[in-house]
Formats: structure tokens, C-alpha cells, sequence
């Protein structure tokens, strides 16, 4: 081998090295956030009781989150492929990293919750670039293999989130109580980003879609009229101003409707393509995957509360109870694609909502049989019908929502369905006031916690179970058979055309 072709070779591992560095990066912030966000469920009792919180800052506390990522989370795309994913995905983990130190060290609730929110926006930057820089760093005929190995990132972050929330939270670290949920995140944050700025090869969408601001502003608006006067309603008892804000949310979305149509006509630039709803199985996507998110929000939350409030478990003991959840989720997704759809089709997805139904029902019934008594390996039958019915639906419905969007409007078709999902996933967790809050009452005794706390977890799994039911019936809108021909279907908002590398 001549020196000339030694140095070629020198020069290919060594830029094999750097994408696969670049790929344990962007995987490491996806994981950040994945735990992120599970993380936090597990410590919100003890946030509760630690920090002063009252039940509407619980909510905000999750819910606030999710609505500033769900918001930015287009634009967030957007921003990368015009300005550089390399530049955006170091804006988005910097802010994330400060965003979790201001968290961590929050002098009171209110604190707490704004610096979740800014953590949201700066996870809404930092998220949709993680796929576009995998696209731009990898070939397509290696893409399959980089997205087996997402996807056992997703599967670890939805194990490991709870447990490493329980156990942190259980150790007390210094004193800090729940706070190190947060503060885990400065070391990883910081090497990800020194590393991200050696590694990360720049990239940008050869014509990348304009911002669409106003449009965001309106989305973030009638979310907040709507959001907001479920969570503070109860406590405030309902005065007319929170119901006359809940019907203006409407009358934003329906302004939203006529100035992305004006949007679209004028530049073809709008947040929300609308022209995709047009398509029957795109719209029923939509609707499944808000309202999927909408007994999320719901359930993870109310869970939480009930076996450590009201069953006075320890947050160890409650992460280590949804274990059985978390590996029924991980095994029934990776069934689903691999074997069940390609043959059954739609009927895997409608049969996830009624499995997952039963789990909730068989619950229902665990916990009025055992009451306060009830042990967590009874929990353990419901909790994994309950993950094998949300595995068979969570891993195949995106392809079957994209199976039969135009391949020009894929990367903004992918974008609004993660808007959507945790968009409903906030409305959800506003919908906690009422589903459960509401139930159990105010000012109870401590020997009235329990009993309480029980009755308003059974209450709040008979909306989650209408909500299967629901879901069920918009299922039957779906493609039979969803066809996987579009790439990039199942991704974050990516370029539409193949990414321009930037040196």
C-alpha cells in the first residue's frame, strides 16, 4: 500500500470515528430527555411535600414542559435546517444543561415551573435536530441499523427514567432531596456539548421552509386559555373568567385555521400544512395520537400520586412497581413491527387499545378489591396488560398515520404528529384538576388521604378507559395495511431533500 492510499485510509476511519462519536452524542441528549421526562413523575410527591407545591404548580410542573416543547418543536426543526443542526442542536443541549441547573437549584415552586418551561423550549430545539443530523451523517443503506439502535435508546430511557428518578430521590444526595433528578444532567450536558462542538459535522437543508411565528404564537395562546383555567379552576372555584377564556381557546384555533390557509397560499410556509387533513387516514392519525397523549398525561401523573400519596409508598418502591410497565411496552413495540403489523395490519393497533383497555378495567377492579392494602406484585397483571396493549400501539402507529401522506410533505407531517402527541399530553395533565383533583376534595385529614387518593385514581382510570374506547374508534379510519414508503416517516421534522453538509 503506497503512503497516499495509507493516508486515505487513515482519513476514512478517522471520519468513521467522528460520525459514530457524533451519533453517541445526539444519542445521549435524546436519551437526556427521554429520562427527562420520566424522571420527573417519579419525584413530584416528594416535590410536593419538599418544596410547598400546590396541586396546580404540580401540574404546571409537567404539564408546562410538554406544552413549551410541543410548541417549539416544529420550529425548532425549522431553525436547524436554516441555520445549521450542529448550531442549533449545541443552542438547544447549552440552555437544556442551564435550563436543569435552574431547576435543580429553584428557590420555590414558581421557580421550578418557569425554568421547566424554558427546559422544554431549549428540548424543543435540541430534539428535532438529533434525526436530521443522523440523516445528514449516515447513508441511507446504514440509516436502518442507527434507528434499531434509537430505538433501544427509547426503550432504556423508558426503563431506566423511573428508577433512576426512585433511587436518586430515595438517596437523598447531600441533603438535596429531589433536587439531583435535575442536577444529573449539568456533567452529561456539558460533555455533550464540548464534545458535540468537536465531533457534530454541520448541516443545513438545501431550501429549508420559512419560520412561521405567528402561528406559534397562536398555537402557545390557545393552549394556555385552555390549559390554564383547568389546572388554577378548581382551586379558584371556577369563576366565569376560566370559562370564558376556555371558549376563546377556540376561537384561537379557529383564527390559527384561517391564517395558516393564508400562510400556505402566500409563501407554502405555514406551522401546519392543513392540506394533509384532507387525507382521511392522516386525520384519524391525528386525532388517535392527541388523545392517545391526552390518557397519558392523565394516567402517569395520577399514578404516581396515588401509590405515593395515597398508598404512602416510597418513590423506590413505585419506580420498581412500573417495571413490569416499562418491559411489557419495550417487548410488545418491538412484536408489533417486526411481526404482528406486517400481518395483521390494523387490526394490532385496534386490538393495543382494547388490550390496554382491559389492563385499566382489570386495575379499576385491583384497586377497589384491595383498597390501601393492595401489594405491588398484584399491580403487576394490569401494569403489563396495560404495557403489552400500549406497546402493539405506540412503535407501528406513526407509520400507519404517514402511510399515505404525499412524500413532499413527510417531514412536516412527522413534525405535527410529535407536536400533537405532546400537546395532548399537556392537555391531559391540565385535565388532572378534574378527573382527580376534583375528586378526592380539599383539606382532608391524613386518615382520609388514602381512601381519597384510591378513589380518585379509580375515577381518573374510568376516563382513561373511555378514552381507549375512543381511540378504538378512530383506529378503524387507518390504512388496513399501512405501507412504510416514505422515509424518514417515523422521524422528528427533518429536511425534505438530502441534507447540504457545511465544513
Amino acid at each position: 500500500m503506497t503512503s497516499t492510499e495509507q493516508t486515505l485510509t487513515a482519513q476514512q476511519e478517522a471520519g468513521d470515528r467522528r460520525r459514530w462519536f457524533a451519533l453517541a452524542i445526539v444519542m445521549t441528549a435524546a436519551f437526556m430527555d427521554l429520562v427527562d421526562v420520566t424522571i420527573v413523575n417519579i419525584a413530584i410527591p416528594s416535590i410536593k411535600q419538599d418544596a410547598g407545591a400546590s396541586l396546580s404548580q404540580i401540574q404546571w410542573i409537567t404539564a408546562g414542559y410538554a406544552l413549551a416543547f410541543a410548541a417549539g418543536l416544529i420550529t425548532g426543526g425549522r431553525l436547524g435546517d436554516i441555520h445549521g443542526r450542529r448550531r442549533l442542536f449545541l443552542i438547544g443541549i447549552a440552555g437544556f444543561t442551564v435550563a436543569s441547573a435552574l431547576c435543580g437549584f429553584a428557590a420555590n415552586p414558581e421557580m421550578l415551573v418557569a425554568s421547566r418551561i424554558l427546559q422544554g423550549g431549549m428540548a424543543a430545539m435540541m430534539v428535532p435536530q438529533v434525526l436530521s443530523i443522523v440523516h445528514a451523517t449516515f447513508p441511507a443503506h446504514e440509516r436502518g441499523k442507527v434507528f434499531g439502535l434509537f430505538g433501544a435508546v427509547v426503550g432504556l430511557g423508558a426503563v431506566s427514567g423511573p428508577l433512576l428518578g426512585a433511587l436518586l430521590t430515595e438517596w437523598n444526595l447531600f441533603g438535596l432531596h429531589w433536587r439531583p433528578i435535575f442536577l444529573i444532567n449539568l456533567p452529561v450536558g456539558i460533555v455533550a456539548f464540548l464534545l458535540g462542538r468537536r465531533y457534530i459535522t454541520e448541516s443545513r437543508a438545501p431550501k429549508a421552509v420559512k419560520l412561521d411565528l405567528v402561528g406559534v404564537a397562536l398555537v402557545t395562546l390557545g393552549l394556555l386559555m385552555l390549559l390554564y383555567p383547568l389546572t388554577r379552576g378548581r382551586e379558584l372555584g371556577w369563576p366565569l373568567w376560566g370559562y370564558l377564556s376556555m371558549a376563546g381557546a377556540f376561537g384561537v384555533f379557529a383564527a390559527l385555521v384561517v391564517y395558516e390557509r393564508r400562510k400556505a397560499a402566500r409563501d407554502g410556509s405555514p406551522l401546519i400544512e392543513l392540506s394533509l387533513f384532507r387525507v382521511k387516514s392522516f386525520a384519524a392519525g391525528i386525532a388517535v395520537q392527541t388523545v392517545f397523549g391526552v390518557a397519558l398525561g392523565i394516567f402517569f401523573l395520577v399514578w404516581t400520586l396515588y401509590m405515593q400519596i395515597g398508598l404512602g409508598w416510597s418513590p423506590l418502591r413505585a419506580g420498581l412497581t412500573g417495571v413490569p410497565f416499562s418491559l411489557a411496552v419495550s417487548t410488545a413495540a418491538g412484536m408489533s413491527v417486526q411481526k404482528l403489523v406486517p400481518r395483521f395490519g390494523r387490526g394490532v393497533l385496534q386490538a393495543g387499545a382494547l388490550i390496554m383497555a382491559t389492563g385499566v378495567l382489570l386495575y379499576i377492579w385491583e384497586s377497589h378489591h384491595y383498597g390501601l392494602g393492595i401489594a405491588s406484585w398484584q399491580m403487576a397483571l394490569p401494569l403489563v396488560v396495560m404495557g403489552v396493549g400500549m406497546g402493539l400501539i405506540v412503535a407501528p402507529l406513526t407509520d400507519a398515520v404517514l402511510s399515505e401522506v404525499p412524500r413532499e410533505h413527510a417531514g412536516s407531517a412527522s413534525g405535527l404528529i410529535n407536536t400533537v402527541q405532546q400537546m395532548g399530553n399537556a392537555l391531559g395533565l391540565g385535565l388532572v384538576s378534574v378527573v382527580f383533583f376534583g375528586v378526592i376534595g380539599d383539606k382532608l385529614t391524613r386518615a382520609q388521604v388514602g381512601p381519597a387518593f384510591v378513589n380518585g385514581f379509580q375515577h381518573a382510570l374510568w376516563w382513561v378507559a373511555g378514552v381507549m374506547g375512543v381511540i378504538f374508534l378512530l383506529m378503524s379510519a387507518l390504512p388496513k395495511r399501512p405501507a412504510q414508503h416514505v422515509e424518514g416517516a417515523a422521524d422528528a421534522p427533518v429536511a425534505e431533500k438530502e441534507p447540504e453538509l457545511v465544513p
